[in-house]
């Protein structure tokens, strides 16, 4: 399966009690949608998978299949730090229709590289449907190795990685690494860090995930495509329109910026879920000033 273009992981929005938001949901779909997104992603981490409970995430994956309804790629986040856990999350995501699942590296048991080749070998194997594999080593303590990404390549099932690892020379040695053994045209390298979307394009990789699409789909669409198209002029331009705006989404920890700034633009949010609260005034300053810059709010 080719994972190309803009994919947006969205947040899970809340009511007051801080119950899903089952209807705000559908309608952050199809907005998404209809601002040209090429896949959409549910209880991800953006999602805040790791505060809603495992009937409320197999309920997102649900919805999120239902409301598509094929329209776009459906991406189920279904990682766990428990293998057997991801593995019970994958198989229902493939069950109710998802397209893929991506499944963040096991956080806090850090396991060793050739553990995280067997983690995911061993969902592969279980389960029929597309993996990708998700690396954020700052949230999770564990990194994929360059030559760790080279074996997840070749395991018959797992066909993506999104790179969260802050490092564009991290993405040219995986590209060059695949293109040593012809796998770069079958592994597909997402961007996981939004800021950085366009040098992760520009030195192999085919897309984003991105949790600012949120907000601002339309711009990411388009320099995305921009990419896509070799129109590197016009993705400058997008990726310096958006810049302010992305750094400030980042300011506190994701999804605290982005669902913040979905209420200031009267989209379905709603509250956080304990631990995460509130911004800081000063850093809810700077993303009110950041969406009004760009002309969010």
């Amino acid at each position: 399966m080719k994972f190309e273009g803009t994919y947006v992981a969205m947040v899970t929005p809340f009511d007051k009690d801080k119950n899903i938001d089952e209807e705000g949901f559908r309608s952050n779909i199809n907005f998404l949608i209809d601002q040209g997104v090429d896949g959409l992603v549910g209880a991800g981490t953006t999602g805040e998978s790791a505060t809603i409970s495992h009937e409320e995430h197999q309920r997102v994956i649900e919805i999120l299949v239902d409301e598509v309804d094929g329209r776009v790629q459906t991406v189920a986040g279904t990682g766990s730090n428990a293998t057997s856990e991801a593995i019970s999350l994958t198989k229902f995501s493939a069950d109710v229709g998802a397209d893929a699942a991506l499944l963040i590296t096991p956080y806090y048991n850090k396991p060793q590289q050739h553990a995280l080749v067997d983690h995911y070998g061993t969902i592969a194997e279980t389960c029929d449907i597309p993996l990708i594999a998700y690396n954020v080593p700052s949230r999770t303590g564990s990194d994929i190795a360059v030559e760790t990404a080279v074996e997840l390549a070749k395991i018959d099932g797992v066909e993506a990685i999104k790179e969260a690892s802050g490092s564009v020379d991290k993405v040219s040695d995986i590209y060059q690494a695949l293109s040593r053994e012809n796998l770069e045209d079958d592994f597909n390298i997402l961007s996981g860090e939004d800021s950085l979307t366009l040098p992760i394009m520009a030195v192999g990789g085919t897309g984003v995930i991105s949790a600012s699409a949120n907000i601002d789909a339309r711009r990411m669409v388009l320099m995305v495509n921009s990419i896509l198209n070799d129109d590197y002029t016009r993705a400058f331009e997008l990726h310096y329109e958006m810049l302010d705006v992305i750094r400030a989404l980042f300011i506190e920890s994701n999804p605290v910026p982005v669902k913040t700034a979905m209420n200031l633009m009267g989209m379905p949010s709603g509250p956080l879920r304990q631990p995460l609260c509130e911004m800081k005034e000063e850093n809810l300053e700077i993303l009110k000033k950041a969406l009004k810059d760009s002309d969010l709010i």
